[in-house]
């Protein structure tokens, strides 16, 4: 696969989610229950993090039983283990910043990758490998719709998934932004609701958020 059609791609699966959520699971027994709420709330692509240990096995487990969701993995830090989550089956791999080594080992990876990037001088060195889609991170300490209204004259090709504080309150305005092509965030899965297994209140959140957009 090119550049261009990872880029094409991951700007597709993208558009498609809106949302993105950042997923933390917690214990093996929270992942299918948890995607299908998503699922049945309106977000049928999930950011599955390698924050914990149960990361990987999520992955793996809804690639095989949940094959009609799209699930990509976020928190990927190097090579290894971008190698990892591959081989698990993710469909994309996002990170929280950029290396040269993590953005040269995502040119010759398989699925796209969404590298994090915080300035400008991110956005040059993953532009120069031929990237043209990109994760703001953290998105509102970077600056928020401020700072992406700016890289939007120098990066005019450029498009962006803001994460880091985007909500309920203002991801609609992210959303708005012409070099904006999905948001990423938690606010739909609470931790109360997650440690109780509320499965329905995440659902209900996930219909209101997607509501709230428009």
């Amino acid at each position: 696969m090119t550049m261009d059609q990872k880029n094409a791609l991951i700007e597709r699966i993208c558009v498609e989610a809106r949302i993105l959520p950042v997923i933390t699971i917690g214990s093996e027994e929270q992942i299918l229950p948890l995607a299908d709420a998503l699922a049945a709330g309106g977000l049928r692509t999930l950011e599955i993090t390698l924050r914990s240990s149960h990361g990987l096995t999520a992955i793996r487990r809804l690639r095989e039983e949940r094959p009609d969701l799209c699930i990509g993995a976020g928190t990927v830090l190097d090579r290894r283990m971008m190698d990892e989550v591959e081989a698990a089956g993710a469909q994309f791999i996002v990170t929280p910043g950029s290396t040269r080594e993590i953005l040269e080992a995502g040119v010759s990876c398989s699925v796209p990758l969404l590298p994090g990037t915080s300035s400008a001088s991110d956005v040059m060195e993953g532009y120069a490998l031929g990237y043209r889609r990109f994760k703001l991170f953290p998105a509102e300490i970077c600056g928020g719709i401020a700072a992406l209204q700016a890289l939007g004259g120098p990066f005019a090709d450029v498009r962006f998934c803001p994460t880091g504080g985007v909500n309920a309150a203002n991801a609609a305005q992210y959303l708005a932004l012409a070099n904006v092509m999905c948001v990423g965030g938690t606010w739909m899965i609470d931790g109360a609701s997650l440690s109780s297994g509320d499965w329905a209140g995440i659902q209900r959140r996930t219909v209101q958020a997607l509501a709230a957009l428009g």
